[in-house]
């Protein structure tokens, strides 16, 4: 039986050398609390270049819908393009685009500006015009990012569509923001293979649409059908005009809109404008990612079609003239090593990934990033969900030597930019926790009654005052946007997240109010659970739910993968079921015997969508024996057959 670990490492303050040359200083801290919306103005103005200044830094007068910067004019694609080249940076590389099969693209700022013209040519000459809606449906591939900027440069609003999802789902969003263009591509590469992107937009624009245009980029040379409404890419902007002016638009002016995962019915389209947006998109990057352009190479491996890849791949960094990576594929395509040989490649410096990558290179063992040179890195960030101690810890001894601070950043499709994290060059880290609301921002955690809860308490995660980069509300429904985000809690913004306060006032998110359990009157967190159990010495990967229980109300049901050092010790029926016992135990000694799991099931693999999402709600089906639901988003449908077997069995 393994020994019950040390509590939580830590904390880890930031070196002497770090914080003399970190972009956030603690009078970030001072500036914001001694007046902040002073604070924000200068962030907009030092940052951002404006082609007319604000008259007002905040209307909050028809909340809960802000105005930011009222009166200030600026162009979105002119402060992530044009403006580096005109200060003379225009070689530097804006992108390192990496393809899955091995093709490689240096774009630099000058590249950029050029493309990002040509595009918008093509969409004017497609008859798309300001406030227009276009939908990009692409994979990883620079033109995702050419495209969004094309759209902010004419004043288009984009509607970004996740190329993992159907084309039902497309259509949905189609049919929602209305959109007059699609631009898509044949298809993107997928562990090794094309996998088509065009027939799904064919399908998706069949019938009654307004779809007027498909724009095609050639990435796979598969054949497509091309229809009446279609045109090849580069045809089009062969054919476009090669230079499109730069035209200046309201600080307001709505930028893109972003449909929320996951959604039953009508889906939620979250939009957001420009000035404001990109003020604290370009100001999180800077600070809490500590970006220095001139000699920095940040990578991000998120998509673009989550808020993340808009903020920290395609307006945060390009606004900060920063030089990035921008890869295809997965990260085992094709070896388990891609990453951290890329790494070693471009000499990245700046890495921001999710928990669930993190725990799934944990799997793999260590001895495979130990074979590449990731001396570069000095800076690791992670994003999407709460990072269990064990990964934060693996990921700053393996990939950051032990010595690479972790930024553990909470913000949410709505929020638009990071809203919780540490600072790497002030605060002393804490393992899994996001700990504290970034400078300008005011994240509390409150009770049922909306009064903050003192240290060593949950509660629920709140935004108490109004903040740049928040969303304008739920496209086309106001109402529905206030029921979602301020029903709850008078004047302040609530979007579903429980947190608590540990004893030194660290703020750690516990994940969706409806992913809390409820166990004999005990409030229950499952992420909680699952950082117990992959504290363990075998477990790689957990995943929590409640199941119904008549005597409890809820039950803990746990699903584990093992490391790949212990999968062979456990393959015999009796060594597996002693180890579920042990990990009961283990579950209860860390958090008490209240949270030991009803049950626990070791499965070879997690539902999870292409995204790396993992999709809790069908393991709750088979934790209360039914069926389970509609498994067609999975990355691996299959999964699902396989873990409801094991369970019978």
């Amino acid at each position: 039986m393994s020994e019950t670990p040390d509590p939580t490492p830590g904390p880890f303050p930031p070196s002497e050398a770090f914080t003399a040359q970190a972009v956030g200083q603690a009078s970030l801290c001072e500036d914001a609390g001694a007046d902040r919306l002073a604070f924000w103005a200068k962030q907009a103005r030092e940052r951002l270049t404006w082609s007319k200044d604000f008259d007002e830094v905040l209307d909050w007068s028809d909340a809960p819908v802000a105005k930011w910067f009222v009166g200030g004019e600026l162009n979105v694609a002119y402060n992530c393009a044009d403006r580096h080249v005109e200060a003379g940076n225009g070689e530097r590389v804006a992108i390192h685009f990496v393809g899955e099969p091995g093709d490689e693209q240096a774009i630099t700022y000058a590249d950029l500006t050029e493309r990002v013209q040509r595009a918008a040519g093509a969409l004017r000459a497609a008859g798309v015009e300001a406030g227009d809606r276009v939908a990009i449906y692409l994979p990883m591939i620079p033109e995702a990012v050419i495209s969004m900027l094309a759209c902010a440069r004419i004043g288009a609003v984009h509607s970004v569509v996740f190329g993992g999802f159907s084309a039902d789902a497309l259509r949905t969003r189609i049919a929602d923001g209305e959109a007059k263009v699609v631009i898509t591509a044949d298809g993107g590469y997928r562990r090794g293979k094309p996998s088509a992107l065009k027939p799904d937009v064919d399908e998706a624009v069949s019938g009654e649409t307004s779809v007027q245009r498909v724009l095609v980029v050639k990435r796979t040379g598969e054949d497509v059908t091309m229809g009446d409404k279609d045109m090849w890419w580069d045809e089009a902007l062969e054919a476009a005009e090669p230079v499109v002016e730069v035209e200046s638009f309201d600080a307001e002016h709505p930028l893109f809109i972003l449909y929320t995962s996951g959604t039953t019915g009508k889906p939620k389209g979250i939009f957001h404008t420009s000035g404001g947006y990109l003020t604290q998109a370009a100001y999180t990057n800077a600070v809490v990612h500590d970006v220095h352009p001139d000699t920095d190479v940040y990578w991000c491996t998120a998509d673009v079609g989550w808020i993340t890849g808009h903020s920290y791949i395609t307006y945060g960094p390009l606004a900060n003239g920063a030089t990035q990576v921008m890869y295809e594929g997965t990260p085992d395509t094709p070896h388990q090593g891609r990453w951290w040989e890329i790494i070693a490649d471009k000499k990245v410096s700046i890495f921001y990934t999710a928990p669930t990558a993190i725990r799934t290179c944990m799997k793999w063992g260590e001895e495979i990033p130990q074979e590449y040179d990731l001396s570069s890195i000095r800076v690791l960030g992670s994003v999407g969900e709460p990072i269990n101690p064990e990964a934060w810890m693996w990921f700053r001894d393996v990939i950051g030597a032990g010595e690479a601070p972790i930024v553990d950043t909470w913000w949410q499709t709505e929020t638009g930019a990071i809203m919780m994290s540490p600072l790497p060059g002030v605060t002393a880290l804490v393992p899994g926790s996001a700990q504290a609301p970034v400078p300008g921002i005011t994240a509390d955690v409150v009770d049922e009654e909306g009064r903050s809860v003192p240290n060593g308490e949950s509660g629920y995660l709140v935004i108490r005052d109004p903040w740049p980069s928040m969303l304008r509300g739920i496209w086309g429904d106001r109402q529905r946007y206030e029921d979602t985000y301020w029903s709850r809690f008078p004047d302040m913004y609530f979007a579903g997240d429980g947190a608590k306060r540990d004893e030194d006032g660290n703020i750690w998110v516990l994940g969706r109010v409806d992913d809390v359990m409820n166990v004999s009157g005990h409030r229950l967190s499952t992420s909680e659970i699952e950082s117990a159990l992959v504290s363990h010495d075998t477990v790689a990967e957990a995943a929590v739910v409640g199941a119904a229980d008549e005597t409890t109300g809820q039950a803990v049901c746990a699903f584990v993968i093992l490391r790949e050092e212990s999968r062979e010790n456990y393959a015999e029926d009796a060594a597996r079921e002693e180890l579920v016992q042990e990990l009961r135990t283990h579950v209860g000694r860390q958090i008490g015997p209240i949270a030991k799991p009803r049950q626990v099931l070791v499965v070879d693999e997690l539902p999870k969508t292409r995204s790396g999402k993992i999709m809790r709600r069908l393991l709750k089906d088979v934790a209360e024996g039914r069926e389970a639901g509609d498994a067609t988003t999975l990355a691996d449908p299959s999964v699902m057959a396989q873990i409801q077997a094991g369970l019978k069995k």
